[in-house]
């Protein structure tokens, strides 16, 4: 299988990243988007919508995140991190929703702002980013993973953009529970780290 890249793209960061921690082999195909490589034309026969991360997986291809997150548990069994049970797997769901709504609109947001120029509101991002921390950090107070009592898929899909929120001015010292949670998904076997850049509260 191969996964189509970017160092600096949490949606891609969030694919490699669950890859990586549920041991599922992978190739990755990294492109410069600085350069334009995911719009020349032969990306766009992947994925229309010009976007990383894709996953090739010989005549398959699953554009988007999360969907390549499914493909991959659906493909290799694993239960573990993506749930069969009805309550387990509607809990996973849930968190994997918010990863692509709260968190995108609030840690993501920001972080665009001040890394690519996103045309958003900086204070209305960081609000966001706070409303939905806040969340978290109250979830978290009771357990150590974001939606069962074991990693899942839910802490891949939440971890990219909350470890790199302060690239986009939100401050993360307020949130103790989430700060003790990186920590342990950072020490999980496979993890890979998200490359960061000095740019808001790490300029």
């Amino acid at each position: 299988m191969k996964l189509y890249f970017a160092p600096l793209s949490g949606h891609a960061h969030r694919a490699h990243l669950f890859l990586s921690l549920a041991g599922i082999p992978h190739e990755l195909v990294t492109l410069n988007l600085a350069q334009g490589e995911h719009k020349t034309e032969s990306f766009l026969k992947l994925n229309r919508l010009g976007q990383v991360p894709v996953l090739v997986d010989g005549d398959v291809v699953i554009p988007d995140s999360i969907a390549i997150m499914v493909y991959a548990a659906k493909k290799f069994g694993k239960t573990d991190w993506l749930p069969e049970d009805p309550a387990e797997a509607a809990t996973v769901q849930r968190w994997l929703s918010i990863s692509t709504g709260q968190i995108f609109n609030g840690p993501c947001m920001a972080r665009l702002i001040t890394l690519f120029g996103a045309k958003s509101n900086p204070p209305e991002a960081i609000e966001r980013a706070h409303a939905i921390l806040k969340v978290i950090d109250a979830e978290l107070a009771d357990r150590d993973w974001i939606a069962l009592s074991r990693p899942t898929a839910a802490d891949a899909a939440c971890y990219s953009y909350i470890a790199n929120a302060p690239e986009g001015n939100v401050d993360l010292s307020g949130y103790a529970n989430v700060l003790a949670w990186l920590k342990r998904v950072e020490a999980l076997p496979g993890f890979v780290p998200f490359q960061q850049s000095r740019v808001g509260l790490r300029a």
